[in-house]
Parts: C-alpha cells; sequence; structure tokens
C-alpha cells in the first residue's frame, strides 16, 4: 500500500525526539512527508535523537519544542497538520513507581489534549501510541486486542488511561482515531531503561558480569523498523479508525534466552548476576507477552519483516552494530542503572 492518503497533509510526529519517534519522523521525510517534529523543550535546544539525523533528514523538517502536557502548546504545533501521530509519553516502568502523577499528566492528559485539539482543529487521522504493557500478564496466547487490559505498574495504567481516552473521542465525537499497540520494540537508540540496550552497552564496556532483572518471563520484541511500517500503515488506513491494532513479531522468546543470543552475537563469555534494584515488586511483573498479529496483517496488510528467530537474529545483530560504534556508546552511561 502506498502512502497516497498522507499525500498533501502534514504530519505532526509528538514524540520525535524519542526511540521510536526519531526513526518514524526520519523514515516520513525520507517518504517525501511534510512532518512537523514535536520534541520536548530544554533549556539546551537539544531535539533528541533528531540532532544526530542526516542534513538532508533535518533541512526537510518543521521542529516545534514544547510540552504535551501543556493545551495550548499542543494545539498550535497541530495547527495546520492533517495527521497526527501521538508518541510522546513517559515510558520507564520503574520510575513510574515513585513518580506516577507525572505519568498521568504526561501520558493521560497529554493524549487528552492531542484528541481535543484534533477534535477542534479537525485533523483528520490521529494515531496513537499504546503498549502491549496494557495487557499485563498474558491470561492466553498469542495475546489478540481482545485481551483484558490489566494495570499491573502505574506506567500500564497510565497507558490504559490514555488509550482510553483517545478511543472515547472517537466514540463520543467521531474523532478519527486509531490505537497502535505494539509490543517490545528494540532496535538503534533505544534507552539502556530496556534489557536488550543493557545488556549490550554492559558487554560492549567490557563487563563480564551484567547485572539484570527477572530472567524467566517471555516478550514479543519487534525491531523498530517494522513498528515504524506500522506507524505509517495505520495512518494511511481509513480501515484503522475506531480500531486498536496490535503491533508484534508473533514470535515469544524469554529474557534469559535474549540475553544468551545478544552473547553469542557479540562473541562474550558472560555471567548474569540479579540485581534487587532491577527486579519489578512480584505483582507487577509482567510475566509472559505473545502478540497475535493477525488483525494487522487482515486491516493493514502489515507483516513483520524481522520475524521468528531468524528474523530477531538479524535485528539484534543490527543493534548490537550501532551500539557498539563508540559514537553511539558514548551516549550511554553503562555503569549506572537509569531507571
Amino acid at each position: 500500500m502506498q502512502d497516497t492518503y498522507l499525500k498533501n497533509k502534514k504530519i505532526l510526529v509528538t514524540g520525535a525526539d524519542g526511540f521510536i519517534g526519531s526513526h518514524l519522523t526520519e523514515e516520513l521525510v525520507r517518504r517525501g512527508h511534510d512532518v512537523r517534529a514535536f520534541v520536548m523543550y530544554n533549556s539546551f535546544n537539544s531535539w533528541g535523537w533528531l540532532d544526530g539525523s542526516h542534513k538532508e533528514i533535518l533541512d526537510g523538517l518543521d521542529v516545534f519544542a514544547g510540552d504535551i502536557r501543556d493545551p495550548h502548546g499542543v494545539r498550535t504545533a497541530m495547527k495546520g497538520c492533517g495527521a497526527v501521530m501521538h508518541l510522546a509519553a513517559l515510558i520507564a516502568i520503574p520510575y513510574s513507581y515513585h513518580s506516577p502523577d507525572t505519568y498521568v499528566d504526561t501520558n493521560v492528559k497529554g493524549t487528552l489534549n492531542v484528541v481535543q485539539a484534533a477534535r477542534e482543529l479537525g485533523v483528520e487521522k490521529v494515531v496513537h501510541t499504546s503498549t502491549s504493557e496494557v495487557y499485563g500478564t498474558a491470561r492466553f496466547v498469542p495475546i489478540t486486542e481482545d485481551h483484558p487490559l490489566q494495570g499491573q505498574s502505574p506506567y500500564s495504567a497510565s497507558k490504559i488511561g490514555a488509550d482510553q481516552m483517545a478511543i472515547s473521542f472517537y466514540n463520543a465525537f467521531k474523532t478519527p482515531v486509531s490505537i497502535v499497540r505494539p509490543f517490545n520494540t528494540y532496535g538503534p537508540r533505544q534507552s539502556a531503561r530496556a534489557v536488550i540496550p543493557t545488556v549490550i552497552t554492559q558487554i560492549a564496556s567490557g563487563q563480564k558480569t551484567i547485572k539484570l532483572g527477572s530472567l524467566h518471563p517471555t516478550r514479543d520484541f519487534s525491531y523498530v523498523s517494522d513498528t515504524v511500517r506500522l506507524f505509517i500503515a495505520a495512518a494511511q488506513s481509513p480501515a484503522s479508525v475506531g480500531e486498536v491494532i496490535n503491533g508484534g513479531s508473533n514470535f515469544e522468546i524469554s529474557i534469559g534466552d535474549t540475553v544468551k543470543e545478544i552473547a553469542s552475537i557479540m562473541g562474550a563469555g558472560i555471567r548474569i548476576e540479579t540485581d534487587g534494584e532491577r527486579l519489578r515488586p512480584e505483582k507487577s511483573e509482567v510475566e509472559r507477552l505473545w502478540a497475535d498479529n493477525s488483525k494487522a496483517k487482515r486491516l493493514l496488510g502489515w507483516e513483520p519483516s524481522y520475524a521468528g528467530v531468524a528474523g530477531m537474529r538479524r535485528g539484534l545483530a543490527e543493534t548490537v552494530a550501532w551500539f557498539t560504534n563508540p559514537e553511539n556508546l558514548k551516549c550511554y552511561k553503562a555503569g549506572i542503572y537509569n531507571i
């Protein structure tokens, strides 16, 4: 499917300075779209990961610095936009344990600001970002979009609230909202809060003892370029309006086995040490995630390019190659646990 639905529309990407948002922003520019990047205002005038984008990408960007919690700023950023891809959020689960209020303000109120402005301005499409964490520990696998929602952390509770706020505007006001629910996305630029970057950066920094949390939970890891394609497919498809759509590889692997794959790719002999600081409270740990991605295929014609064992190994190899580049590795503090 071509991007015809998005042609001649200015597209706002919130959270454009982050991990997935920067990849999405760059891909939209590469495809020839008119993109406005909403980045978090800061006194350093930093555009996050977009600061490292190629000149031809930056030359094609309209950058707006603001705060997703500010309704006036959000509305100003959305003026003249035909589509909005809303990725701005607080996502760190450990940080949500001691600062939950900020998650409500950013994730729930921020989403309200986006859909309210979309309603007032007549925006033609809003793609809202959910997360597989809203499902909690799988009650059945693979997990379909009809799986019950379980708030097992303040983060996941805030995302459930954000999802419901977004879909309520579709139900109440016919605001054209689509909800994309990525499972565990990984790849270049991911925060070291996530397990794959924390393993890679520790090994790349010469550490032989790798500090981790629980190893037995399973995840469905999705390479970032697949997640980006899903966002674009949802944005361009009228069939996605009013729908929640999973984005996963339909492949389940434990954290422990993921670590072994990374160590193998990096040719490293390591010892794993359980760090109590990295363990979630028992009832907060999501024990199992495995995506059913058949709805994305049916509605959007989307399938993961990095599927199964082979796909994951290929994605991990590309991720390792990026992180082990000294210029990239120096952006991370491998010896410090970042919640």
